[in-house]
């Protein structure tokens, strides 16, 4: 090297012994100092837009104007579209190098107290990828079910298999050139038979977001009540707005009976035929647009699309009157002679409503396009009363275990005899509406007993007894240490 040559260093970029340059850690001690400003700034609450009352987590950074008021940058740069046609970009006008937005509220002495909410604790979002090794077995799904579920064998196997068949399909979506069509369902069955919560326990199994909604509700597009799309954005809020979550989702669709083909009517079936016409293209898979954090569009909610290819709808229904078209069509075989059949052999039939086929429910209102997209379709049997006594005590959550976890709070032990069971299942086949009828007799009775309980310390146990379900005696009650029982009637 020679005595004329210079050797020039950047004092600014010269890397330190950790290989860094002189910027990195100046931009470090900057970035930490700034992060406990803000901490510092937290207080657990942050700011709602005054116009579209989003909070600033979904929103982004508020712009502050005079009295506390925020606003958000989308209804902002709104406004400026309307005042000047959309020549003004509020982005660009914020992010312009030597301009700086006012925030006039600092000009402020005298203010209201500001539009805050409390912050969500925000959860890491765990994303459950589907994979074929975890999809559990038709025969565990149906296991699982059986816990929770009393009876229903054949639905809980058609719904297995049906479950099982979607996710792999999901699974493996792109392996190759052979596509799987999709294995919706529409369940048939008597009202607290079961419907709703089958789908409940299989959602809660698999792990995936579940959206349950009322098909009472949807009307055609254009008239008050929701549109077919708000279905879609129920399962989106399931999915904490993940979009890819939602759309591995069930979506469960009660009251589908409602929206079937009105007969003999002159108005205009907005909740009927053109609702289920509405339906077919969710049903078979396409993308829809749908409000992030709301349930109607409007134009200060910001849309996403989220695809119904890879959604399972599972739709519900009583069906009423159902049985008589299906009695009348099996009544039409009925011929004369020695192999003729009784008009009147259907009408103490149980099991008339397994025998429903595509075309009864045609009949019914139903559509051939809208069955055509549910290919699986499978019947809930009426509840009969020894099913009755099984929901009473053998599910995971049975209604008894509910009320004897109540009471061991209290230290006191509620035991029910047989007599008592089989009392409530015939009051509960009385009112003729399932297994909803169960928790409501038996609330009648235990109101006393809950009642009076925590009033002697001295109860150590109680049973429910026949005679007090029908009304002639009372429970039996016995003392702490007290081996011989005592009637007591606390009705």
């Amino acid at each position: 090297m020679s005595d004329n040559e210079f050797i020039i260093v950047d004092e600014e970029n010269k890397e330190t012994d950790s290989g860094q340059t002189g910027d990195d850690v100046k931009q470090e001690v900057v970035s930490a100092e700034e992060g406990k400003e803000e901490d510092k700034d937290d207080d657990g609450y942050e700011k709602v837009c005054f116009i579209c009352h989003r909070p600033e987590s979904v929103t982004g950074k508020m712009i502050d104007l005079p009295n506390n008021i925020t606003v958000c940058p989308d209804c902002m740069q709104k406004s400026f579209d309307a005042m000047t046609s959309g020549s003004i970009d509020l982005n660009r006008l914020m992010n312009m190098p030597g301009v700086q937005f006012l925030n006039m509220s600092d000009l402020e002495n005298l203010q209201p107290k500001p539009q805050k909410i409390k912050k969500k604790k925000e959860k890491p979002k765990e994303f459950h990828q589907l994979d074929i090794k975890n999809i559990p077995a038709p025969h565990k799904i149906k296991a699982r079910l059986d816990e929770y579920v009393v009876g229903q064998e054949y639905a809980k196997k058609a719904m297995s298999v049906a479950v099982y068949n979607h996710y792999k399909r999901v699974a493996t979506d792109t392996m190759d050139d052979i596509e799987i069509e999709k294995s919706n369902m529409l369940m048939i069955g008597p009202t607290g038979s079961g419907k709703t919560y089958l789908v409940k326990t299989l959602a809660r199994l698999l792990d995936v977001p579940l959206a349950i909604t009322d098909a009472t509700s949807l009307t055609e597009a254009g008239y008050i009540g929701d549109d077919i799309e708000s279905v879609v954005s129920k399962l989106l809020a399931a999915a904490d707005n993940d979009v890819e979550r939602a759309e591995q989702g069930i979506i469960f669709i009660d009251e589908i009976d409602k929206i079937a083909k009105k007969h003999n009517t002159n108005q205009r079936d907005v909740s009927g035929e053109s609702v289920q016409q509405g339906m077919l293209k969710l049903l078979e898979g396409s993308d829809v647009e749908v409000p992030v954090g709301a349930n109607s569009k409007n134009a200060m909610v910001p849309l996403t699309t989220v695809n119904t290819k890879n959604i399972l709808f599972i739709c519900g229904g009583a069906f009423p009157d159902l049985e008589e078209i299906i009695k009348e069509r099996l009544q039409k075989k009925t011929s004369i002679g020695f192999n003729s059949e009784l008009k009147d052999q259907f009408d103490n039939d149980k099991d008339l409503l397994s025998k429903v086929t595509v075309e009864d429910l045609r009949k019914f209102g139903m559509i051939p396009e809208f069955l055509g997209r549910l290919p699986i379709i499978f019947t809930l049997k009426p509840l009969d009363k020894s099913m009755m006594v099984q929901i009473l005590k053998e599910p995971k959550n049975a209604i008894l275990k509910q009320y004897q976890k109540l009471l061991a709070l209290d230290e006191v032990r509620l035991d029910f005899d047989e007599g008592a069971l089989e009392a409530i299942a015939e009051k509960a086949m009385a009112k003729d509406t399932g297994a909803r009828a169960l928790r409501a007799i038996i609330e009648e009775f235990m109101l006393d007993i809950m009642y009076e309980i925590p009033k002697d310390d001295s109860i150590g146990e109680v049973e429910i007894t026949r005679a007090y379900i029908e009304g002639t005696g009372g429970p039996v009650i016995r003392l702490r240490g007290q081996e011989v029982p005592r009637l007591e009637d606390m009705a």
